[in-house]
């Protein structure tokens, strides 16, 4: 890092003589404040590059009465979403200037949850975000009436806590609307666990999607988001044989039940088709690769962080935002009895704002 000729890091007045204006349109353009010219931001980055310069946060702590620190509350972190969601919410975090303080729960649990909202309380944090995807964890953050903006990420929060979430529910119908444009009536649906928020909302989703086409929801298997426990009902289903398709709770219970539909000789997606959700990075090489429905989880965790923001900054009421699922074609669906289409994406589902 540069610094300035009498030896001491580079300050902000320093950057404002070297790009010859004041300190408080030095003050905008760190603090990505809107009423800045593009020629101005663009000599003051140039002049920080140039420097060396960081933020004091130490002494912007002091001025604000702000820590710059947002709890992160987290679980499951061993499974693709949630642990993709916090990377999301920590990269966000950061680009807006703010440090982040990581509790991962060993269980869901109201005391856990108080307890580690207690620690992200003695350290000051500015905000919460939460990321435990299940159907008790609001209920606990209502009572708990903390002090701080508080964020749920994967459900839509309630009139004390702001939420940001991915459409799971019409995800799911995504889907499903596409099995059945493919000609199937009989379809299934591996489910994730019914305590968690996603797993239960894409359960619904499905089931929607089948009622509004006249079709019967009967074929509903249990899973717990492993490959195991796909593979485990792809053998239930290879043996059965009903349904022509198949939507699966996530990736991971897919690519277990192609293992379990290949070892019975029953051919993906001549004799059944399976469609996946979270389009993880491996989806694409699954055997065959993977048609499966993708989360943006860098764009929720940028929406996470712009209700936090304007909250702390702003005193902005609660809200909810929801962010847009996408429908990624590959070769594991076709019609009944016939061939893959060619890969490539479908149109994204409008969602609210």
């Amino acid at each position: 890092m540069a610094k300035s000729n009498k030896g001491r890091m580079p300050r902000l007045e320093d950057v404002a003589d070297r790009a010859g204006v004041s300190h408080q349109t030095v003050s905008r353009v760190i603090n990505n404040h809107p009423n800045v010219s593009k020629a101005t931001r663009t000599k003051v980055e140039a002049a920080i590059a140039e420097l060396g310069y960081r933020r004091n946060t130490a002494a912007r702590s002091l001025v604000t009465r702000r820590s710059q620190t947002i709890g992160v509350l987290a679980s499951e972190l061993s499974q693709y979403g949630p642990a993709n969601t916090l990377l999301g919410v920590e990269q966000a975090a950061r680009n807006a200037g703010y440090f982040v303080s990581i509790a991962a729960l060993r269980e869901v649990s109201r005391d856990a949850i108080a307890d580690a909202a207690s620690h992200f309380m003695d350290q000051a944090v500015d905000g919460i975000a939460v990321l435990v995807p299940h159907s008790d964890t609001l209920l606990a953050l209502d009572e708990m009436r903390l002090p701080v903006p508080v964020v749920t990420v994967g459900s839509l929060g309630n009139s004390n806590v702001s939420g940001a979430m991915v459409d799971q529910r019409r995800g799911a119908q995504l889907a499903v609307e596409h099995l059945i444009g493919e000609g199937h009536r009989r379809i299934g649906h591996l489910a994730g666990p019914q305590d968690w928020i996603d797993g239960s909302e894409r359960a619904e989703g499905w089931r929607e999607a089948l009622l509004g086409a006249g079709l019967t929801d009967d074929l509903l298997l249990q899973g717990d988001w492993s490959a195991g426990s796909g593979y485990a009902a792809g053998r239930k289903l290879a043996a059965d044989r009903s349904a022509t398709a198949i939507f699966v709770g996530n990736d991971q219970m897919a690519l277990g039940m192609l293992r379990a539909f290949a070892e019975a000789g029953v051919r993906v997606p001549d004799d059944v088709s399976v469609v996946g959700f979270d389009d993880q990075p491996e989806s694409g090489y699954f055997t065959p690769p993977l048609t499966t429905v993708r989360q943006d989880f860098e764009e929720l965790g940028r929406r996470c962080m712009d209700i936090m923001l304007k909250e702390i900054e702003a005193g902005a009421a609660v809200s909810s935002i929801v962010v847009t699922p996408e429908l990624v074609l590959r070769a594991s669906t076709a019609p009944p009895g016939g061939q893959a289409p060619p890969v490539g994406k479908a149109s994204p589902v409008d969602a609210a704002p």
